[in-house]
C-alpha cells in the first residue's frame, strides 16, 4: 500500500497581472468568487481532504495573505525577494512540508464534482514521480488551447494536446535540489519524471475553472451555483 501525502503546498506568491486592475491592491488568492477568497477555496478543499499540513509561499501583498490565514494552521514560506516560482518556490517551502511527496494546489482555480485532492490520493502509488489532475479541454472553463499532456493507456503522460492540467497534483520534490537555479518552473522537473516514465495522470471528473482573468470570474461563479442546485 502506497503512503498518502499528508502535506500540501498553496502556490500563492504571483503578481496576478492578468487581472489587471483588480490586483493593484490586493494579491490575486485574495479575489473573491462567489463570495469567498480563492484561496479560501483551495482551502476548503484541504480541509475536507483531512490533509495535515498546509503551506502557502508568499511575495506580491504577502501581509494581506498572512493576516488573511492568521490562526488556521496554514504556514507562510515567504519569497521577499523575488518570486521563485513553482518549483522554486516548493523547493523552498520542503522544510516547512516535510519529507516525501505532497500535494500542490495553485490558488487561481476553482473546481467542483469529486474532492480534487481525494482523486489524487485514490490514484497515488509507486513508482510515480508526479500524478496530475487533467480536464479536457471542453471542460477547462477560462482557458483556451489544445491541452497540455497526452495521457497513454497506462496513465503515463507526455507533453501534447490531449488534457489540460487542472493545477493539482501529488508530487514528490527529490530531485529538485539537483536544478542549479533559484528560480524555475515545475516544468523542469515534470520532463525529467516524463522521460523517466514517472509521471502521470488522472482525470478530474468534475467541473474546473481557471480563474486568472476577470472575464473568468463569472464563468467560475456559474460553475459553482449549477454544481450546488
Amino acid at each position: 500500500m502506497c503512503p498518502a501525502p499528508d502535506a500540501l503546498m498553496l502556490f500563492a506568491a504571483g503578481f496576478g497581472t492578468r487581472m489587471g486592475a483588480l490586483t493593484a491592491t490586493r494579491p490575486k488568492p485574495l479575489i473573491k468568487v462567489a463570495g469567498r477568497a480563492l484561496i479560501d477555496h483551495a482551502l476548503t478543499l484541504a480541509e475536507a481532504a483531512a490533509v495535515v499540513r498546509i503551506v502557502a509561499n508568499t511575495h506580491y501583498l504577502a501581509d494581506q495573505i498572512a493576516a488573511h490565514l492568521a490562526g488556521r494552521g496554514v504556514r507562510i514560506s515567504a519569497e521577499p525577494e523575488r518570486i521563485l516560482e513553482t518549483g522554486g518556490g516548493l523547493r523552498a517551502a520542503r522544510p516547512l512540508l516535510g519529507a516525501g511527496p505532497v500535494f500542490t494546489l495553485n490558488t487561481d482555480a476553482v473546481w467542483t464534482g469529486p474532492n480534487v485532492l481525494k482523486t489524487l490520493r485514490a490514484a497515488w502509488c509507486a513508482p510515480m514521480g508526479a500524478l496530475l489532475a487533467l480536464v479536457p479541454p471542453d471542460r477547462a472553463l477560462g482557458h483556451t488551447g489544445p491541452g497540455d499532456f497526452t495521457l497513454g493507456p497506462d496513465g503515463r503522460i507526455t507533453r501534447g494536446p490531449g488534457y489540460v492540467y487542472s493545477g493539482a497534483q501529488i508530487v514528490d520534490p527529490a530531485g529538485l535540489e539537483d536544478i542549479p537555479e533559484a528560480v524555475f518552473s515545475l516544468n523542469r522537473h515534470w520532463d525529467r519524471l516524463i522521460s523517466e516514465g514517472r509521471a502521470f495522470g488522472v482525470i478530474h471528473p468534475g467541473g474546473w475553472c481557471d480563474v486568472g482573468r476577470p472575464e473568468s470570474i463569472p464563468l467560475a461563479e456559474t460553475m459553482l451555483r449549477a454544481a450546488d442546485g
